[in-house]
């Protein structure tokens, strides 16, 4: 039950929310890149670990996002700092998943 609640929330997270779809478009990139290159089980586990975080990132701030609109629809300067605040975690996340890639592929 709770793995069908979760895989829920992924796929309505993938289809409503734009950079996620660009997320999971990156990460079947490099993943693809790792195969034709035939890494190593390190460099697949550190890949992989990188991608994650930053998808789970997103996800997180996709349900901060959501709760926040729901429980206070109108605009705040204090919400709107929190929910960029959010935004910026996955910024973080996706810069140092992008600086791990280029260093697994030299």
């Amino acid at each position: 039950m709770k793995f069908a609640v979760a895989f829920r929330g992924l796929g309505i997270s993938l289809r409503d929310q734009s950079s996620l779809q660009v997320h999971a478009v990156a990460a079947i990139t490099v993943l693809t890149l790792a195969a034709y290159l035939q890494f190593d089980w390190w460099r697949w586990a550190v890949l992989v670990l990188a991608i994650t975080v930053v998808i789970a990132a997103e996800l997180m701030n996709t349900a901060i996002e959501r709760l926040v609109r729901v429980l206070h629809a109108q605009r705040h300067p204090e919400i709107g700092d929190a929910l960029d605040t959010a935004a910026s975690a996955v910024l973080v996340t996706a810069i140092g998943a992008t600086v791990v890639g280029v260093i697994v592929l030299l």
